[in-house]
């Protein structure tokens, strides 16, 4: 028979609290590590050389494309042409004006999609018979194109402010509240039991386990709800004409292809584009880069 050997009791505690001293160690390590900011040299060439080289790269085969004659100039204008368009609104002082204008629509619509589509996404997500009724209606929404309720919006509510914010949340809504449910639906159920048995339930467990555990499904709805709002706002202004409206990026863009003016409506198309990516650095980015720090998903020098 093979021998077992007895481990003295104080051998035992000694490597117990070699154990405990390690971990201490390791713990006071990840404590004292320091969050160093990124070299400025280093965001240039990590997150601006980048789309600076991208957009040069574009002027230069734009810029080609017209010198080798692909198509002329009253279907194809030149960069520099554009840029004209571009200096004449700005000395006339249209161009904050004509930018503002849609850009508060677009806000101002999509905050108001933001607080009817969160209790939506909500309700549908937890009460089955809800989800059963109204949960094929919400994904057939989101598939249905925003310009087809433009005729309707103008019809109910007249042209105005109020038909092109119904068009917002009619494009938007069901984005939000579905990127919602899709994020509660990941939520691990042992977080509502935890939650349960905490004492956290109803209201007070949507606040504190749904809504953060499925923030990155929520974000991730917010962001398609707020380009379903951005397009569904210009949609709106293509069509809708009136003097009480005022001149938004669609509007303006509508009036250069009524005048036939190429270089206005390329600046038109770029202004639009330009908007939709600035929304989206300036404010949906942060905040998914502040949510995966929380998650642990990048480093917190990013």
């Amino acid at each position: 028979m093979a021998s077992t050997e007895t481990v003295p009791a104080d051998e035992k505690g000694s490597a117990g609290a070699q154990d405990l001293a390690g971990l201490e160690a390791g713990l006071d390590a990840l404590d004292a590590v320091q969050v160093r900011r990124t070299p400025f040299t280093q965001v240039l060439v990590k997150k601006v050389l980048p789309p600076v080289s991208a957009v040069l790269l574009v002027l230069v085969v734009w810029q080609l494309a017209v010198l080798a004659g692909f198509a002329p100039e009253t279907k194809l204008p030149a960069p520099r042409a554009v840029g004209s368009s571009f200096m004449t609104l700005w000395n006339e002082g249209q161009l904050l004006d004509i930018i503002w204008t849609s850009v508060e629509r677009g806000l101002l619509g999509f905050l108001a999609a933001v607080a009817i589509g969160t209790p939506v996404g909500l309700v549908v997500a937890r009460v089955p018979f809800v989800r059963s009724a109204i949960g094929p209606i919400l994904s057939g929404l989101q598939s249905l194109p925003s310009v087809a309720w433009v005729p309707a919006a103008v019809i109910w509510l007249g042209i105005t402010d109020s038909a092109m914010y119904a068009v917002i949340l009619l494009g938007a809504v069901p984005s939000i509240a579905n990127g919602l449910i899709s994020g509660i639906d990941q939520v691990p159920p042992l977080y509502l039991r935890a939650g349960r048995t905490l004492g956290a339930s109803g209201v007070s467990g949507a606040r504190h386990i749904l809504l953060p555990a499925a923030l990155p499904g929520y974000l991730a709805g917010l962001k398609q709800g707020w380009a379903f709002s951005w397009r569904s706002l210009m949609a709106a202004e293509l069509i809708a004409s009136s003097p009480d409206l005022g001149t938004g990026l669609g509007r303006y863009l509508e009036n250069m292809r009524e005048g036939s003016d190429m270089p206005g409506i390329f600046l038109g198309i770029i202004l639009i584009l330009v908007v939709g990516i600035a929304i989206d650095l300036l404010i949906f980015s942060p905040l998914e880069r502040r949510v995966l720090r929380t998650r642990g998903l990048v480093s917190r020098s990013q």
